[in-house]
């Protein structure tokens, strides 16, 4: 059920950005009104996130992943009305995004804390969930494509919404094992709230590698991804059509099958070193479309850049999967990809005045090089580099926190 729900929402995801584009360009906006509607949804899920954290610690993550879901699809159902009847207003847009990351906050916590309750081979999950988010990346964008020249974005808004359903469905379904029993007395109140916030950021604090990998993320938000998206997006459809960036997305899918295919066989000792590797072949996606390619070149790069990101995302999420006690999970995850995260809304928003002030080819072009450079400053921290794989205790039993675990 749980693998079901992440393929579904990860389908719907990846329609989302062709309908953003196809349907803000179709209405008069140009990329700057694509990477501000982006950008609502992404500030909103990296502020909030941490305190989604606390919450998951407190509550039934799976009763708050219901929950997130009914209210997506409740936002995407109202997007879809909006785009069908022509009234497309900016602000509003990015009220619903706002919404939607709220949402997303809530949810993502729960993500990290519920793979290991359900799988011993913390790692085989990971790479199982991987590959099927990933083969929903590769139909997503496609169908998306699809969708816009039969039904127009509205329609596609309309199947976001149904996938946000049958995710809630398949996690009402779901039956989890009982968590792990907390490590000391729960605590109640807006001062225990505030602890809990200061416990998962102690926690995170003290681990080297993680918050090296989160400093050098950000860069990589700001930089590399946060502009990459609403810029290759308005580039491809710009000049190649809907249908064009739907193949290069479905690529970029492929790829990162191919990555989890990969994850799932190879069994590093040091994870986050082979994890770094791999994505020196994420300078290929923005390269190609900055260099204006033709299609099957920019195809090439997405799967290329699609395989070094998915292997990189199965080796992160396991190491923070099991180098972390069960009790904090959520919050250390929360503290993740808040961090992860924070500099995305960030590049973003920048990506139109920059494209504006240099050209989007430049743009891309640049993020290029500095992807590059985020391989570099990965493996250049010995935290990171070496840190050993750890194997987690079997389903049921209590896990021990690894040896060492607050020095990383």
């Amino acid at each position: 059920m749980f693998f079901v729900a992440r393929a579904v929402a990860r389908l719907g995801d990846t329609m989302l950005p062709v309908a953003l584009a196809a349907g803000m360009l179709q209405h008069g906006y140009g990329a700057g009104a694509v990477g501000l509607a982006m950008a609502a949804t992404a500030a909103a899920f990296a502020g909030l996130v941490v305190f989604g954290g606390v919450i998951a610690d407190r509550f039934s993550t799976r009763r708050l992943m219901i929950g997130a879901d009914l209210v997506r699809l409740v936002t995407q159902a109202l997007t879809a009305v909006l785009f069908c009847a022509g009234h497309v207003v900016l602000w509003e847009i990015c009220v619903i995004g706002v919404v939607n990351g709220t949402a997303g906050a809530v949810f993502q916590p729960g993500v990290a804390s519920t793979v290991p309750r359900l799988a011993a081979d913390v790692q085989g999950a990971n790479g199982a969930i991987r590959i099927a988010e990933s083969a929903a990346q590769l139909a997503g964008p496609a169908l998306a494509g699809v969708l816009v020249g039969l039904a127009a974005p509205g329609g596609v808004f309309a199947a976001h919404a149904a996938t946000y359903g049958i995710s809630a469905l398949c996690l009402l379904l779901l039956r989890l094992p009982p968590p792990a029993p907390a490590t000391g007395p729960p605590r109640h109140g807006t001062g225990a709230f505030r602890a809990d916030l200061a416990e998962g950021w102690h926690e995170f604090r003290s681990r080297t590698w993680m918050w090296a990998v989160i400093a050098v993320w950000c860069l990589y938000m700001v930089a590399v991804w946060g502009p990459s998206v609403p810029l290759v997006a308005t580039e491809v459809v710009q000049r190649h059509g809907a249908g064009a960036y739907g193949l290069v997305n479905s690529a970029l899918g492929a790829g990162t099958v191919v990555g989890g295919l990969v994850a799932l066989r190879l069994r590093p000792r040091r994870m986050l070193r082979a994890g770094a590797i791999a994505l020196t072949g994420f300078p290929a996606f923005p390269a190609t479309v900055g260099l204006g390619l033709d299609v099957p070149a920019m195809a090439a790069g997405a799967a290329v850049a699609g395989a070094g990101m998915s292997f990189w995302g199965v080796m992160w999420a396991t190491s923070v999967q099991t180098q972390v006690a069960p009790d904090v999970l959520n919050r250390i995850h929360a503290y993740d990809v808040a961090g992860s995260l924070a500099m995305m809304p960030v590049g973003q928003a920048l990506a139109g005045p920059a494209a504006s002030a240099l050209g989007a080819h430049r743009v891309l072009l640049v993020s290029s090089g500095v992807s590059v450079v985020v391989a570099a400053a990965l493996l250049s921290v010995r935290a990171v580099r070496d840190l050993v794989r750890v194997d987690p205790a079997p389903v049921g039993a209590v896990p021990r926190e690894p040896a060492g675990r607050a020095r990383g």
